[in-house]
């Protein structure tokens, strides 16, 4: 095959761990790049291979992972005459010290600090955001192109009296990639015109943001946070789990009161005392439930107050 035409695929892993209620991935090369390697001919599935390169390449032994996306645009990782194809997948872990030298666990928040508003907006977001968009928006050739972008910038950071809808979280990139507020690829420039935020090699930041609207879609109608929670645990800790990935608050009460209407857990007639105040009880997910899970999926809601 023409060496200028040559297509080759990489294996891309999105892992995603929640640990002092804050969601982390797993990167590699400081914090630059998520795990993959290629697609090579011995590796019996794309699945097993995927596996097989992220377990030597970190050290991390892989549970529950699904096929996230295929990434195949023409010049995506920086070589036109390159055609590299991407496949992303997208694993739930929990966060242990198997890491290896080579990689290190990250707070999802330092790439996408816009997405965390658990305690409200971050201080940044009006001027830094808000502001730079429209004006981005208004500065459009045409009277057309001016109503589309505002109406873009409007639902995707819910802005004009719109609800913040968290699961937007590519569009939300994307925007802030086309208003040249985020860069491409590579380290910032420092500019202070730029959205705070870590950048990642090639386009592992847009994969990353892909993998985060994907799960915070999912865990309002399926369980996925299985993978992420100890055995046994409070309902304080479900929620903050929860509120963690949304990157939203959810009102104490509704929520209890949905997890209990879906029966999604039962007590364990253990409580913890490593709490402030009167022991909480331990949960754990009900047995049919998790057998459940793969077929159907349950809801859990985000439930705002």
């Amino acid at each position: 095959m023409d060496q200028e035409n040559a297509i080759t695929a990489d294996l891309i892993a999105v892992l995603v761990a929640v640990s002092g209620n804050r969601p982390r991935t797993l990167t590699v090369k400081d914090g630059n790049a998520l795990p993959s390697g290629p697609f090579e001919a011995d590796h019996r599935s794309l699945q097993s291979g995927l596996r097989a390169r992220v377990e030597r390449q970190t050290g991390h032994v892989l549970g529950y992972i699904e096929q996230l996306y295929t990434f195949a645009d023409r010049d995506r990782a920086g070589d036109a005459q390159h055609r590299v194809i991407s496949i992303s997948y997208l694993g739930l872990t929990r966060e242990g010290r198997d890491a290896g030298a080579t990689s290190s666990w990250r707070d999802w928040y330092d790439y996408f600090p816009w997405e965390d508003h658990r305690d409200g907006r971050p201080p940044f977001f009006d001027d830094r955001i808000a502001v730079p968009l429209l004006t981005w928006a208004r500065d459009g050739a045409t009277a057309g192109l001016r109503e589309e972008r505002t109406q873009r910038v409007n639902i995707s950071f819910g802005l004009s009296g719109l609800a913040w809808h968290e699961e937007l979280v590519l569009q939300r990139y994307e925007l802030l990639y086309e208003a040249g507020l985020v860069p491409s690829t590579g380290p910032a420039s420092g500019s202070a015109a730029l959205v705070p935020g870590k950048s990642m090699l090639a386009d592992h930041r847009r994969i990353l943001a892909t993998g985060i609207g994907r799960l915070r879609a999912k865990i309002k109608y399926r369980p996925v946070v299985f993978e992420l929670l100890a055995p046994t645990f409070t309902l304080l800790q479900l929620q903050r789990c929860v509120e963690a990935l949304a990157g939203q608050r959810i009102h104490k009460q509704n929520f209890r009161r949905l997890i209990e209407q879906q029966e999604l857990v039962e007590e364990t007639g253990a409580v913890t005392s490593d709490t402030i105040g009167r022991p909480a009880k331990l949960f754990r997910f009900r047995q049919a439930v998790l057998a459940e899970r793969v077929a159907v999926g349950t809801k859990i809601p985000l439930a705002r107050g």
